[in-house]
C-alpha cells in the first residue's frame, strides 16, 4: 500500500464524541439515515443501529422546516456528529446551522449563487462548523457540464469553483467529494483532486445500488483510492438498509488494515476433492453464529485435514474437517477433535476463550492426544485420496495424449 496522502485535519465538534477527518486520524465510516428527519425518534433509532454497526459520522437530509426541527431534537442525543444533507435551498442550511449540526453537506450544482454560498460559509465559519463539498457527476452546474462534459475535469471544476467562493471569505474548514456511478469517472477525478488540493477526500461511488453488484462497484472504487493512499472518510451507497453501508465501510478498512479490527474476520477454503463436509453450510452457519459478537480475531474454515491447518496457519483459530470430526485449531497448532456436528459450537466457545485468554493459554489447555490424532485422521485421508484429490495430473496426461495425436 502507497503511503496515504496528508491532508489538513477538520474536526466535526461533537461534544463528547468529536471526529477528526483527515491528517494523521484514522479512516472514517460514514452513512445516511432513509428516514424522515422531522421523525426524529425514528431518525435516532437509526441513527443509533449505525453508530452499533461501526459509522463514526452519521447524515442526515434537511430538505424542509420540519426536517430542521427535527434536526434540533437529534443532535442533543446522538452518539455520533451529525451531517445535514442540504440540496437547492441555502436557507435550510441556515437553519440547519441553528439546529446545531456538526457539519453541513452542500451540492455546488444546486446551489449556484455566490451570495448564497458565502452566506452559508461565513454563518459556518462563525460556528466552527465543517462544511463538505459535495460534489456529483449526475448534477454538475449547466455551464461546466457544458464546458467539460461529464468527466473528471468537470468534477474537479466544480469543487474549486467552490472552495474559490470559500476563500472569499477566508473559510478552509472543508473536506470535499467527487462523486459518480461510473467507477472509472470516480478514480479518476478523485485521484486528479488530489493531485490539485490539500483538503481531506470523502470517498464514494454514488448511486452504486443493491448489493451484490452495488457492493462489488463501491469497494471497487473506494478500495483502489484507498490502496493508493488517497481518502480520508468512506461512505458506501448502497439500494439497501442503511446498516449495511456502515457494515461494509468498517469491513473494508478493517481488510486493508486501515482500522483496528473489531470483530470476526472469517475465512474458509473454497472447497475441492478432498473436502470432507458442506464447507458453504459450514461457514455460513459459523458466520450466522459469531454474528455481532466482538471478537476481534480471524476465524478459518477449512474443507480438509490434510491441507487445512497448514494452509490456514496465520489465522488466529479455525477447524477443518476430517472422517467425521473437525480439528481445531490455534495458529496452525492442532488443539482438540471435537465431532463433526459440533464444530460450530466448538468454534464459538474456542474464540471466546481466546480472545479472553490469550493465546497462549489456550495452547497450553490443548488436549493432549488431539495432535495425535489430527495426524492419523490426515494421513488416512492422504491414504484414502491420494495426493491428487482432484485428478489433477491425470487430465493434465490426457490433454497431452490427445495433443500429440
Amino acid at each position: 500500500m502507497m503511503e496515504r496522502r496528508r491532508t489538513r485535519q477538520i474536526v466535526l465538534p461533537h461534544p463528547s464524541n468529536p471526529v477528526a477527518v483527515g491528517g494523521d486520524a484514522p479512516i472514517t465510516v460514514q452513512s445516511m439515515t432513509t428516514t424522515k428527519t422531522g421523525d426524529h425518534e425514528a431518525t435516532l433509532q437509526q441513527i443509533y443501529a449505525l453508530y452499533g454497526a461501526g459509522a463514526d459520522i452519521v447524515r442526515c437530509t434537511c430538505n424542509d422546516e420540519a426536517a430542521a426541527e427535527g434536526l434540533a431534537r437529534i443532535v442533543p442525543r446522538s452518539p455520533v456528529p451529525i451531517v445535514a444533507d442540504i440540496h437547492f435551498q441555502y436557507k435550510l442550511a441556515l437553519a440547519a446551522l441553528e439546529a446545531g449540526v456538526h457539519c453541513l453537506r452542500l451540492n455546488p450544482g444546486n446551489i449556484r449563487k455566490p451570495e448564497h454560498i458565502k452566506t452559508v460559509a461565513q454563518e459556518a465559519k462563525d460556528r466552527g462548523v465543517p462544511i463538505r463539498i459535495g460534489v456529483n457527476a449526475g448534477s454538475l452546474d449547466p455551464d461546466i457540464e457544458e464546458q467539460h462534459g461529464i468527466t473528471p475535469e468537470a468534477l474537479v471544476a466544480s469543487a474549486q469553483r467552490e472552495l474559490a467562493y470559500f476563500a472569499e471569505i477566508g473559510f478552509d474548514d472543508v473536506k470535499i467529494s467527487v462523486k459518480a456511478s461510473s467507477v472509472p469517472l470516480m478514480v479518476e477525478a478523485y485521484r486528479m483532486l488530489a493531485d490539485t488540493i490539500e483538503f481531506p477526500l470523502h470517498l464514494g461511488v454514488t448511486e452504486a445500488g443493491p448489493p451484490p453488484a452495488g457492493l462489488l462497484k463501491a469497494t471497487a472504487g473506494i478500495a483502489t483510492l484507498l490502496m493508493e493512499g488517497i481518502g480520508d472518510t468512506i461512505r458506501y451507497s448502497l439500494t439497501a438498509d442503511p446498516v449495511e453501508e456502515a457494515k461494509a465501510g468498517r469491513q473494508l478498512l478493517e481488510a486493508l488494515g486501515l482500522r483496528e479490527r473489531k470483530g470476526v474476520d472469517l475465512i474458509a477454503c473454497p472447497s475441492c476433492g478432498r473436502a470432507e463436509i458442506d464447507v458453504i453450510d459450514v461457514a455460513t452457519r459459523a458466520q450466522a453464529a459469531f454474528g455481532e459478537r466482538q471478537l476481534p480475531i480471524q476465524v478459518a474454515v477449512m474443507g480438509c485435514v490434510v491441507n487445512g491447518p497448514g494452509e490456514a496457519k496465520s489465522a488466529d483459530l479455525g477447524i477443518a474437517a476430517g472422517r467425521h470430526r473437525g480439528h481445531l485449531f490455534i495458529r496452525g497448532q492442532v488443539v482438540r477433535v471435537v465431532p463433526e456436528d459440533e464444530m460450530v459450537e466448538a468454534l464459538i466457545d474456542e474464540a471466546e476463550k481466546l480472545v479472553k485468554e490469550g493465546v497462549e493459554a489456550r495452547l497450553a489447555a490443548a488436549d493432549s492426544g488431539a495432535a495425535a490424532e489430527a495426524e492419523a485422521d490426515r494421513l488416512a485421508l492422504l491414504d484414502d485420496k491420494g495426493l491428487d484429490a482432484n485428478d489433477s495430473e491425470a487430465r493434465v496426461e490426457l490433454i497431452r495424449k490427445r495433443a500429440d495425436s
